[in-house]
């Protein structure tokens, strides 16, 4: 019955003068405009410190329509932006999978999320393309096995990786300065006209991808099973249109589930392919996490100061209301941690950046997972 005591306005840390509009962690007020260039900072930072996205390079962001991949996107239009003091110099494309089957949307509802997702795509203005989970059941054998690594155009580090920026810079000064154009040749080019409304795959092939998804017999083995034929899908599209390098949008909570989640089911020699900046298991195709820095809160607000467009898609389908899957129990684990111990989710984090990815690595064919195409644990050591 006591009334709520007043909240006493705060004065932003970093300009000092505006008023702060939130809070990311316990004594770091932020302004809005402060706030935005710190988020700004923090992506062209991560990019800028691996040093692994060369000019001109063609790169494909996935995207969920989430708040992590809807801020990533959003980061990449203003990063491309000739009014951007260090302007991003790679070719972005972008994929949607649509999972409406799996997660037991009726046709209507999938038409619908579909015809949203494509609203948001085509108001980037990049090439998109718009793919179903129901493709994954036509795949070629060749997405099991590695593809041969790209010649880059020099090595990712030191003077070498200024030369191809330098490189890059003359070529576009030869061109006229032709900016960021995107090539063409893509399937499903952004239009200037209201989208059409987009084709769902034959009832057959839903009812085989379901089926494959019913002979999984926990709800954690259907979690694996969407997040192995997702990446799949994604990989094979960069293959087919010519991407070198795919941006996922893991943030910084995501991965620290992941972590635990990985450690829960047995993968802890693969933690820092699967949660670490960079992802080479599949050969010509470089899998990137620039969001892996980000909170969970810090993309919220965000996305809610700056008016960043999302889509909101169920989970997967499930009749256990308690522990439904591993996945789920870790995040509400994690979760109600987090909220009375703030730090919990970063130091799960920061432990996983110290892992290396050599144990993920085979030595042959014969020694790779043909499902995620890391390296068999199986050999404990030398005789």
């Amino acid at each position: 019955d006591r009334p709520c005591p007043r909240s006493h306005p705060r004065t932003c840390m970093k300009c000092g003068q505006g008023t702060a509009a939130l809070v990311i962690r316990v004594g770091d007020p932020f302004c809005r405009g402060c706030f935005r260039e710190y988020f700004v900072h923090k992506f062209r930072a991560m990019l800028g410190k691996n040093r692994v996205i060369f000019p001109g390079e063609k790169v494909l962001l996935a995207v969920s329509g989430g708040s992590a991949s809807s801020a990533m996107v959003r980061q990449v239009q203003e990063g491309l932006s000739r009014e951007a003091a260090k302007r991003l110099r790679f070719v972005p494309g972008l994929v949607y999978v649509e999972e409406g089957a799996v997660r037991r949307q009726s046709p209507e509802q999938r038409e619908q999320t579909l015809a949203q997702m494509e609203t948001l795509l085509q108001a980037t203005g990049f090439p998109y393309h718009l793919i179903h989970l129901e493709e994954a059941l036509e795949l070629p054998p060749s997405i099991l096995q590695p593809g041969p690594e790209r010649p880059s155009p020099s090595s990712p580090s030191g003077p070498s990786y200024k030369q191809a920026v330098d490189s890059f810079i003359q070529q576009q000064r030869q061109d006229g300065d032709s900016g960021t154009s995107l090539p063409g040749g893509s399937t499903q080019d952004t239009a200037a006209g209201p989208p059409a409304t987009p084709r769902l795959p034959d009832t057959t092939q839903t009812q085989e991808l379901l089926r494959s998804f019913e002979a999984a017999g926990t709800a954690t083995a259907r979690e694996e099973l969407l997040e192995m034929l997702r990446t799949h899908l994604i990989v094979q599209t960069a293959r087919d249109r010519g991407y070198a390098k795919v941006m996922m949008g893991d943030s910084l909570t995501r991965v620290a589930i992941k972590l635990l989640t990985n450690l829960s089911l047995g993968r802890g020699a693969f933690l820092a392919v699967d949660t670490g900046f960079t992802d080479r298991r599949h050969g010509d195709v470089m899998v990137v996490r620039p969001m892996r820095d980000y909170t969970a809160k810090e993309i919220a607000f965000y996305n809610r100061f700056f008016s960043v467009p999302t889509v909101t898609v169920p989970p997967l389908f499930t009749k256990r209301r308690e522990k439904p899957s591993i996945h789920q129990l870790v995040e509400r684990f994690l979760l109600g941690l987090q909220e009375e111990f703030p730090s919990t989710i970063s130091t799960v984090y920061r432990t996983g950046e110290k892992l290396s990815p050599e144990p993920a690595k085979a030595s042959s064919e014969s020694q790779r997972c043909l499902l995620c195409l890391c390296g068999l644990d199986t050999i404990g050591g030398e005789w």
